[in-house]
């Protein structure tokens, strides 16, 4: 039997460049399944996304949603694409055996924690959370789109493209700076350190979004410690500080976010605060 990948609808075209396609997964012509093939509206034409693949019940564990990824592989190819990205929930062991098999690899997992009722976490004492000033924030945003563009290429994303989405990305986020209504940044700032008494040590950026699936919150977008304070406990108590601000400031009930592949210490500190893991990225170069 012969699997293979037939358009059940038109190519479509945006004004950028973008292109998406679905398709039936078909055995000897007939149907099995279905795939939503598309290129990363973020990452530019070179980035192909697999956004869907279904295998129906009767046929499913017999190699049909394999064969369908490597056929997705040629058709992105086909449109150019030097990677192929695809996002997995977390509870779906089936598709992470499948991802793994085919050779794609872990670029980052979104975490979610749902915050309790009741009074926000108290900060450790010797620290304060403010908002972060109009100077700050200028200092801040050049570091904060240099860090962004240098964690994608890392991750194999070539530079102009990285640039030009952190570029875009923060941007989209922050329109109005600080000003940027459903956003918060805010600074820790030390007071029992002896060589960082009122001290600004880290910051914190929040924002309202959809956490999961058609529910709303707040996701954590931006959090740093000071690399001279690191290993200090401050990364804790800026997450603490971003519940708080989750709370009081958004009246969120729901907090998500986001950690790159290969940074364990942040991963055991998310876990450790309770956070769970929703769904995890993979990418695989296209040759």
């Amino acid at each position: 039997m012969t699997t293979t990948l037939r358009p059940s609808g038109p190519l479509q075209r945006s004004e950028g460049g973008a292109r998406s396609r679905t398709y039936d997964v078909c055995v000897n012509s007939r149907p099995v399944g279905t795939i939503e093939l598309a290129t990363h509206p973020g990452l530019g034409p070179s980035a192909g996304v697999v956004r869907s693949l279904r295998i129906d019940e009767p046929d499913r564990r017999r190699g049909r949603g394999t064969v369908a990824a490597l056929a997705a592989e040629e058709v992105l190819r086909g449109w150019g694409c030097t990677q192929i990205l695809t996002s997995v929930p977390a509870e779906n062991a089936a598709v992470l055996r499948l991802t793994t098999a085919l050779g794609y690899t872990e670029r980052g997992r979104n975490m979610h924690k749902e915050l309790p009722d009741g009074p926000p976490p108290r900060l450790p004492d010797g620290v304060e959370g403010r908002p972060m000033t109009d100077g700050e924030f200028q200092e801040w945003l050049a570091t904060a789109v240099d860090n962004y563009t240098r964690e994608w290429v890392t991750r194999g994303v070539p530079h102009d493209e990285a640039r030009a989405k952190s570029e875009a990305d923060h941007r989209d986020l922050l329109p109005d700076g600080l000003a940027t209504r459903g956003a918060w940044i805010n600074v820790l700032v030390a007071h029992a350190d002896a060589d960082a008494d009122g001290t600004a040590v880290g910051h914190v950026w929040l924002a309202e979004r959809e956490v999961l699936p058609g529910e709303r919150g707040a996701y954590v977008y931006d959090v740093e410690v000071a690399e001279a304070y690191r290993g200090r406990g401050y990364g804790r108590a800026l997450m603490l500080l971003a519940e708080r601000v989750a709370r009081t400031e958004a009246g969120a009930s729901l907090l998500g976010l986001h950690v790159f592949a290969g940074n364990a210490p942040a991963l055991g500190l998310y876990e450790s605060l309770g956070y769970r893991t929703s769904q995890i990225h993979c990418y695989k170069q296209l040759l």
